[in-house]
């Protein structure tokens, strides 16, 4: 069954063609800069590669894109369902669902709490909707994995009323890719999925910790937004709750820049002055930059407390697993991290960390507890979950 993967970011739309049982993938694409002058598509079908210009810049035109590779390729009409990724839906769902009027309705409601995403995950669903109105369709959230965390995790302690009226709560992200990595785990490792304790740690531009107890989540480092926990590429992590009303008294800021500022300002760009780049970062500690160095020391600081914490969630720890564009790459930050963690029992083996890099996974520690890298799939995930959901719900 060929499932299309379509995958909606705030100035981006990411395809791809899959099928969910063997991973085979004969065409990926990623629209860029979408709302502007400069917004093109670049795509990979089986072995040509090009770019197409998107003169209105608009997901209707990408998805036209998408549309006609498929028919490039004889594909369109072998298509047999659409999974999309939507970043919150809220408390209402924990598995992914076929898409009917009602789903849709929830997204919208959700669209407070991701502001940036959700219009643009309903805006891909909607393209999709037009273009393939025979199929089925699948919302797979990036919140749904963690709705099996227990109260004692994801409340605030705040008013109640925040929670019943607002849903305030902690959510989690990146649960697609937590999910992925837990599976992919216990494969590598031999071991039932359903009797190990995983701490996962997706770290990217966005950074999260996950506590994967027989392959449900029991806590997560995000929470009511994508903003809370570990230091990030540009968004500052945990903050003390009273920075906003002191930057507003002190400097004179608004609660939108603030907020716009502890999103796109801080973070390693913010504490090294210099980028978000994680591999700029390490070039520029490695020169003597100090800013550099406070930056990546930082990163790891927080990273190893997470985990650590996290460990002590699950009670037992059977492994530790890397995962996102600089959990699968930086042998550097690994290194560092799994340092900071002597105490719960890791033993880095260097050369097999140094490999683990551009696409190489694998075990990095040589006895102890086990850490390994696993690098991330969410477009197969989806393809999975998707055909999963078609499967089990009626047409």
């Amino acid at each position: 069954m060929w499932t299309l993967v379509v995958n909606c970011g705030s100035s981006s739309l990411k395809f791809a063609l899959l099928n969910p049982a063997t991973g085979e993938t004969p065409l990926t694409g990623l629209a860029e800069r979408l709302g502007s002058d400069l917004a093109a598509v670049r795509v990979d079908r089986r072995e040509k590669r090009g770019t197409v210009p998107l003169p209105q810049g608009s997901y209707p035109e990408a998805f036209g894109v998408l549309l006609a590779e498929l028919d490039a390729l004889g594909l369109r009409q072998e298509v047999r369902a659409v999974g999309h990724r939507v970043v919150h839906g809220g408390d209402r769902f924990n598995a992914p669902v076929r898409i009917t009027p009602e789903v849709l309705e929830v997204i919208r409601t959700c669209i407070p709490l991701a502001p940036l995403h959700n219009p643009a995950n309903l805006a891909g669903i909607e393209a999709a909707l037009a273009a393939f109105p025979e199929l089925p369709q699948v919302a797979v959230f990036d919140t749904a994995f963690h709705q099996s965390m227990p109260p004692v995790a994801y409340r605030y302690a705040v008013p109640t009323a925040w929670y019943t009226q607002y849903g305030v709560r902690r959510y989690g992200f990146h649960g697609i890719s937590h999910a992925y990595v837990a599976e992919e785990a216990a494969r590598l490792l031999a071991r039932d999925l359903t009797d190990l304790s995983l701490v996962t740690a997706h770290l990217g531009n966005g950074c999260s910790v996950t506590a994967v107890q027989g392959g449900r989540s029991l806590d997560t480092s995000m929470g009511l937004t994508p903003l809370e926990g570990l230091v990030m590429g540009t968004r500052s992590g945990d903050v003390d709750p009273g920075l906003p009303d002191y930057l507003a008294q002190e400097a004179g800021l608004t609660l939108a820049e603030i907020t716009a500022a502890l999103n796109r300002e801080s973070g390693l760009l913010g504490l090294s002055g210099l980028t978000n780049d994680m591999r700029e970062l390490e070039a520029a500690a490695a020169g003597g930059n100090t800013n550099a160095q406070l930056a990546l020391e930082s990163f790891v600081y927080r990273l190893a407390k997470t985990i650590a914490g996290m460990a002590t969630v699950l009670g037992r720890l059977d492994a530790l697993v890397f995962t996102g564009g600089i959990g699968e790459n930086s042998a550097t930050v690994r290194a560092a991290t799994l340092a900071r963690l002597g105490l719960l029992g890791f033993q880095l083996n260097a050369a097999a960390n140094a490999q683990a890099v551009r696409g190489q996974g694998g075990v990095i520690t040589s006895g102890g507890v086990p850490a390994l890298v696993v690098n991330t799939n969410e477009e197969r995930m989806i393809a999975r979950e998707t055909a999963r959901a078609v499967k089990g719900a009626p047409a």
